[in-house]
């Protein structure tokens, strides 16, 4: 009851704050009175539901820590066997199925405000389905990846968070390599773009190869995004050998193809922008930092209270809560950063993405502009949301600010465009 109290103050304070009541600048975008009050209705259940959820896991880690438990999943782990890679097999899971069931009851509400508000049409059982896969791909790469950590903490106390922060890039670089082959069939079916639409790839081959890539058509795909989703969306994915272009089929659905070649012209500016590249190396910073920090903090907690946790040192297995409960504290408190690195990258992608179907479509801004409409509706965008919020929680530019930016946008007046001279 406090935790919800607080809550309703912190949102109460920041959505009715006189810069949230104060009249803003018109914008193009807007919903008709029943679907704002909806989008109103969503937007604000999905605030609450991120902010709790992200306090409810950290108490969830808090408490598993506090009560013993993961010390006696530890005791369990070595009564089994003296080996670390048995151990492993017995601690891991125990620990995330433990922490995921726990965490599973605000999942289930994300789900059910996504059927409520027509974002979602899965069913229960597929839904369900899903989380089991989830939690099956999480235990099979949990598993060796913990192995790698405490093997690197028992090789070296006091430098472990470099060599394992060392060890762990390759193994980003091969899950992203192996993420459009391996893990999204596993959860969506996906058929060939040139069985289905052969004419929307001719005109994707235009804007591939205006832009430099080298996608042939038969890395060209279809998601059947229907069959559980509303949203709309295309993208690229994957690179090298396993880079592939994606197109939702709900965006097949509701958009016109000028209005498709935008979305996927954005998609586009990430790759060749080098968004995914910058990402992963900012990322890795950010992981960096936080293994640097997060080794200080773990080895000052646990000479303060591991006695009374049982965690005996920092290699022990019953320290892994507590080096997740450091990431989730600092992956929230984060999020403004990496969110607004990465509204910067979407902006920068919706220019390219204005750029490189100039020309190709007879309006690209109006093109683009009605694309953002559309998928605001769909996808029941809040038209003018509040500040903090827009701050914390927005990984893109709002539906409005990106709506006004498509239409205004004219550079080729002036023959300075930013990207595509």
């Amino acid at each position: 009851m406090l935790l919800r109290a607080f809550y309703q103050s912190f949102l109460l304070f920041f959505l009715l704050s006189p810069a949230a009541l104060a009249d803003n600048a018109p914008q193009r975008y807007s919903l008709p009175p029943d679907k704002l009050q909806r989008a109103i209705e969503y937007a604000h259940a999905a605030y609450w539901l991120h902010f709790t959820s992200e306090i409810y896991a950290i108490v969830i880690l808090a408490v598993i820590l506090a009560s013993g438990l993961s010390a006696k999943f530890r005791d369990w782990a070595e009564a089994a066997s003296k080996r670390r890679f048995v151990q492993a097999l017995v601690f891991i899971p125990m620990l995330l199925v433990t922490n995921d069931l726990l965490y599973l009851p605000a999942n289930i509400y994300g789900q059910h405000l996504e059927l409520k508000f027509d974002q979602s049409i899965q069913s229960w059982p597929s839904w369900l389905w899903d989380w089991n896969k989830s939690e099956l791909i999480l235990l099979v790469c949990a598993v060796p990846i913990a192995l790698l950590l405490y093997a690197v903490i028992r090789r070296s106390p006091r430098r472990w968070w470099l060599y394992f922060w060392l060890s762990t890039l390759p193994i980003i670089v091969t899950v992203m390599y192996l993420e459009p082959m391996v893990i999204e069939p596993l959860f969506y079916r996906f058929e060939p773009l040139a069985a289905t639409h052969p004419e929307l790839v001719d005109q994707l081959e235009k804007l591939v190869a205006r832009g430099g890539l080298a996608i042939p058509p038969n890395r060209m795909f279809e998601m059947k995004a229907s069959e559980k989703l509303n949203s709309l969306n295309a993208y690229v994915s994957g690179f090298g050998g396993s880079k592939r272009v994606v197109v939702w089929d709900t965006t097949l659905q509701h958009l016109t193809t000028p209005e498709t070649l935008f979305v996927f012209g954005h998609e586009m500016g990430h790759y060749v922008l080098g968004h995914i590249r910058n990402s992963l190396l900012w990322l890795s910073l950010l992981l960096l930092v936080l293994l640097f920090l997060g080794s200080k903090v773990v080895r000052w907690i646990i000479a303060s209270w591991g006695n009374k946790w049982r965690i005996r040192d920092t290699s022990d297995w019953a320290s892994l809560p507590l080096m997740l409960l450091i990431v989730a504290i600092f992956s929230f408190l984060s999020e403004p950063i990496v969110n607004s690195y990465s509204r910067w990258q979407e902006h920068q992608a919706d220019v390219y993405g204005l750029e490189i179907t100039h020309g190709v479509v007879p309006d690209s801004s109006a093109a683009a502009a009605h694309s953002f409409q559309v998928m605001g509706e769909i996808g029941l965008d809040e038209p003018n949301p509040n500040q903090f919020i827009e701050f914390w929680l927005y990984s893109h530019p709002s539906t409005g600010d990106r709506l006004d930016f498509a239409e205004k946008y004219d550079p080729w007046k002036d023959g300075r465009p930013r990207y595509l001279k």
